[in-house]
């Protein structure tokens, strides 16, 4: 009896959890697109503009006042992947704190008087559960609602105030790492990025030594526009990597702060007013 009332909010999770692949896959599609449209339409035409611009104004020996375009810096295929990756993230990342903040939202929600003289005993667990149940259907899958939902049915089952608030940390600590693990994808891209970089870099690096036998000759051109590549790619991938580790330690604060937060509700709010009779 205890694993099905642990077993309660599986499928509510799972459907969570497909929402979330599903939403990944299509955000990730979209952004190959728009970045893809935006590096084709936009970055390229005016990255060839600025470099035949300073290659007119080099042969006519004028000065040049503007060689780092950023659409030059960011017109390489590395650069592109990297944008790609950040700017999903970014989306994956806004759509969890979102998450984050709706579950916040729900702690001002009068789940549980705060009347300091109220107790809570065995049969008045089924009065207390169809307040939950009031909650909008699609609130419903939040850890609040959840964590009450489950400590009400072990209070109920075991009237046990040890053991229901051992369901209630059990239910926070698996939502924090599920969390957790929802968050792997997020700190892979973290990784992923630089190494972008790199593999720009070392492509750079490799033409530049193909065009070496020019600058022998006096034709540093070649090895010019080579080592560019991995400047370019470096700075661009090391740039985003950093926004995007910002914003993701800045989420796994918020949902931190919002597990505890939940766990101390249902302690003050529940655990300490159930008593045995």
């Amino acid at each position: 009896m205890m694993s099905a009332i642990t077993d309660k909010s599986a499928p509510v999770r799972r459907k969570a959890k497909l929402s979330e692949s599903a939403f990944g896959i299509a955000t990730l599609l979209l952004t190959v697109l728009v970045v893809q449209g935006f590096d084709t339409l936009v970055v390229r035409p005016r990255a060839v503009a600025s470099l035949a611009q300073a290659t007119a104004m080099k042969e006519a020996h004028e000065r040049q006042t503007s060689l780092r375009s950023i659409f030059v810096i960011i017109k390489d295929p590395e650069q592109e992947t990297a944008m790609i990756l950040a700017v999903w993230a970014t989306l994956l990342i806004i759509r969890r704190w979102r998450a984050a903040q709706r579950d916040r939202a729900l702690l001002e929600l009068p789940f549980m008087e705060s009347n300091e003289g109220l107790m809570v005993l065995p049969q008045d667990v089924r009065t207390w559960k169809r307040q939950i149940d009031s909650v909008a259907p699609d609130a419903q899958q939040h850890l609040l609602p959840r964590a009450l939902k489950l400590a009400l049915d072990r209070f109920e089952v075991t009237r046990s105030v040890h053991e229901t608030a051992a369901a209630v940390t059990e239910e926070c600590q698996s939502e924090a790492m599920s969390l957790d693990a929802d968050n792997s994808m997020l700190r892979f891209v973290v990784w992923g990025i630089p190494a972008v970089g790199f593999v720009g870099t070392a492509r750079g690096i490799g033409n530049a030594l193909q065009d070496a036998q020019s600058a022998l000759m006096g034709d540093i051109s070649g090895v010019t526009v080579g080592l560019g590549i991995p400047f370019n790619s470096t700075l661009t991938a090391l740039t985003l990597c950093l926004l995007i580790m910002f914003l993701l330690h800045q989420l796994q604060h918020v949902q931190d702060r919002v597990v505890l937060d939940t766990k101390n509700f249902i302690e003050l709010r529940l655990v300490a007013r159930l008593r045995l009779g």
